[in-house]
């Protein structure tokens, strides 16, 4: 393997566990949360994702966390309450095929648009591209990484500048820590390309309907 390809692996594993850590910040906390979280925050170099973990010690609970994220708390964490007039059915149409495309099947209490499961599948996809490159893969790294900018581009984004501006007027420090994060990766709001009210055509699996990163 190259010096080039083995830094890009060695990133892919970085972001793979970023995106892990996200995931789990916004997920229900429950026995063995936490200890996975310091586990992973050992491989990733952000201050605020690593701010947020250490945050989470202190604060983190289950009726905290259900308070504010939980159905009837005043945070919604899945893309379906960003979306404005979208079809709901069929956002969750093309969500799915994303995951089924990549055989992505995560053991959640939460709906496939919440962003703990978004999360979740973009460090996924790192860790498909990284395993395609370890093998010398070069064309499944590709696919891998152009669904990963397609997911980021026409999903997640919609929920990380929503769910940012609504958590900067609570208290819970872990939780806006981690959707600062989250939002930092797409840049100032304006520029985000965040447009709720947008069409979206359901992701059949070709790596041509991908833009790249």
């Amino acid at each position: 393997m190259s010096i080039l390809a083995d830094q890009r692996l060695h990133e892919l594993l970085q972001q793979a566990a970023a995106w892990r850590i996200l995931g789990l910040l916004f997920e229900r906390p429950r026995e063995g949360w936490l200890e996975e979280l310091e586990g992973l925050s050992r491989e990733v170099l952000d201050p605020e994702i690593t701010a947020a973990v250490s945050a989470a010690r202190g604060e983190a609970s289950e009726g905290r966390y259900l308070a504010l994220l939980g159905p009837s708390g005043p945070v919604s964490s899945r893309e379906v309450s960003y979306r404005g007039m979208e079809d709901p059915g069929r956002l969750l149409a093309d969500v799915e095929a994303f995951y089924q495309a990549f055989v992505f099947s995560p053991q959640t209490e939460e709906a496939p648009d919440h962003l703990s499961v978004e999360a979740g599948f973009l460090g996924y996809l790192c860790l498909k591209e990284a395993y395609a490159l370890a093998r010398g893969n070069h064309e499944e790294a590709e696919v891998a990484a152009r669904a990963s900018a397609k997911f980021r581009e026409t999903h997640l984004s919609t929920l990380a500048w929503g769910v940012a501006e609504r958590l900067q007027a609570t208290d819970v420090r872990y939780l806006t820590l981690a959707a600062k994060a989250l939002a930092a990766r797409y840049g100032p709001c304006q520029e985000a390309g965040i447009s709720p009210g947008r069409s979206l055509p359901v992701y059949d699996g070709s790596p041509t309907d991908c833009s790249q990163e």
